[in-house]
């Protein structure tokens, strides 16, 4: 009697299955981040969002960090650039409130920005229009500090939003709409009194 032959595993596309790219695994990480924070989701679930092994993911994007890098830089491309023609404090109050909007519907991405930020591609059309801004008002030298300053200083504002939402427990009974409404509120004041300590220094720079 003639023994079966094996049957090979049938490929992706005959499977009826979309095929697997760096970009699709990326858009799963995205997804995945946005519902459950960036440090809340394995390699071995996207690798299941993308009904393939953790293997594969490895194989086109690479370890859990280099996916993360990925999440940042395209969360981080969504971020628009302000106006050119507005001065360097307006600009810059733009930029910041735009970033909140942005990273507070992706958790945990402010905190690694906060220290991968000058490494990160995405972010280049920023940096450069910001530092540009802040030579072209005189804080000369200082200028590459002062823009790191006030991103570094939103940046542990939001992480510090993330954290509190991810743990409620550390949270008393509050009315959510107050408790948006009161960070909101206290991010934008943070900033203007950033921006008020670097419009003082400017002021020590230039006079």
């Amino acid at each position: 009697m003639a023994r079966p032959t094996p049957t090979r595993p049938r490929s992706r596309p005959a499977a009826g299955l979309p095929a697997v790219t760096p970009a699709r695994i990326i858009d799963a990480a995205v997804a995945l981040t946005m519902e459950h924070g960036l440090e809340k989701w394995t390699v071995r679930q996207l690798a299941a969002v993308v009904q393939a092994y953790p293997a594969v993911v490895y194989h086109h994007v690479g370890s859990r960090d280099a996916v993360l890098a990925e999440v940042l830089e395209r969360v981080v491309g969504m971020l628009p650039v302000p106006p050119e023609e507005l001065p360097w404090r307006g600009w810059f109050r733009v930029l910041l409130g735009e970033l909140r909007g942005l990273l507070s519907r992706y958790p945990g991405v402010a905190r690694r920005f906060a220290l991968h930020g000058p490494g990160v591609r995405a972010a280049a059309p920023i940096v450069d229009r910001g530092v540009r801004l802040l030579q072209e008002a005189g804080f000369g030298k200082e200028s590459v500090l002062t823009y790191n300053l006030l991103l570094v200083t939103a940046c542990q504002f939001l992480a510090m939003e993330d954290d509190r939402a991810a743990n409620p427990e550390a949270r008393p009974a509050e009315n959510p709409e107050q408790v948006a409404g009161y960070y909101a509120s206290f991010y934008d004041y943070a900033i203007e009194r950033c921006l008020d300590g670097a419009a003082a220094r400017l002021a020590v720079l230039t006079g």
